[in-house]
């Protein structure tokens, strides 16, 4: 397998552009399906406080007996967190349970200006204490919009590194993703596969079988070309292991090209712009 290309983030730090994500993986299928990505290659694992499974990859972490230093952490900021001492408390809270002193990349989860009591700028403001006192190695945010970044563009002294948002075949986002290119913030994909939505797609499927890959290893590699950073999900040891073989084969400029032309502007999880802040989704 050849190995997995690091993307050079806004600060200078590199990141994995392939990593594993564990979104709905039970905390009880958590452990051995972060072991499974560990031993299949995977070095960047993206998890959430919403998740409720933060733990359970620090126990993985701690079981695989890699060094801190080669692997790459993520976590996010849950939604009722966001005034800055409830987000101090919840840092906090997130290293303990994944048995680390600092995370790679540390996320505001979503936008939430006013349900919860503050500001996304102030909480941003907070994010940027862990960046300086070097506990979050790099701060982005997930399932902003343009205008929401903007503000930070703007308010903000440290700019996100990443913006993880729904990308996919049928949500290429490639208004935000052109605004984000501008602006040096890197693009993670979450939902890569649109919850496998995109995968029976004729398009897909034709491709599939002139390259002899599957539709998820085609879609997953249609993310790479793209330059997205993308962590597909599974608890099942054959797909976690087919998922990160992707780095043999290339798509055409053409091909990458059908793909993209099956935009549908169609979402799997929340507008972030109606969200009501319930943790329901990624």
């Amino acid at each position: 397998m050849t190995s997995i290309p690091d993307l050079m983030l806004n600060n200078g730090r590199q990141i994995p552009q392939f990593g594993f994500g564990v979104f709905l993986v039970k905390p009880a299928d958590t452990a051995d399906a972060v072991s499974t990505a560990l031993d299949a290659g995977y070095r960047h694992i993206d998890t959430a406080e919403m998740y409720g499974n933060e733990k359970e990859v620090g126990e993985a972490v701690a079981k695989s007996g890699l060094d801190r230093a080669d692997l790459f952490l993520t976590t996010k900021l849950r939604n009722e967190a966001h005034e800055p001492d409830d987000a101090r408390r919840a840092f906090d809270a997130s290293l303990t349970a994944l048995g680390t002193d600092y995370v790679d990349l540390f996320l505001i989860h979503w936008p939430l200006p006013t349900r919860y009591g503050g500001d996304f700028v102030s909480t941003w403001r907070t994010l940027e204490e862990f960046y300086r006192d070097g506990r979050a190695r790099s701060i982005g945010v997930s399932n902003f919009q343009a205008h929401h970044l903007r503000r930070l563009h703007t308010e903000a002294e440290v700019p996100p590194a990443v913006d993880q948002i729904e990308v996919n075949p049928y949500l290429t986002q490639d208004e935000l993703r052109q605004f984000c290119a501008e602006h040096q913030i890197t693009v993670e994909a979450w939902s890569p596969l649109a919850r496998s939505g995109v995968l029976k797609d004729p398009t897909i499927d034709e491709i599939s079988r002139r390259v002899g890959k599957t539709p998820a290893q085609v879609v997953l590699r249609w993310h790479i070309e793209r330059g997205d950073i993308v962590f597909p999900k599974s608890v099942t040891p054959a797909r976690i292991r087919e998922n990160i073989d992707i780095f043999d084969f290339e798509l055409s400029g053409e091909d990458v090209e059908a793909i993209s032309a099956l935009n549908r502007n169609e979402r799997t999880g929340p507008d972030p712009d109606k969200f009501d802040g319930l943790p329901r989704r990624s």
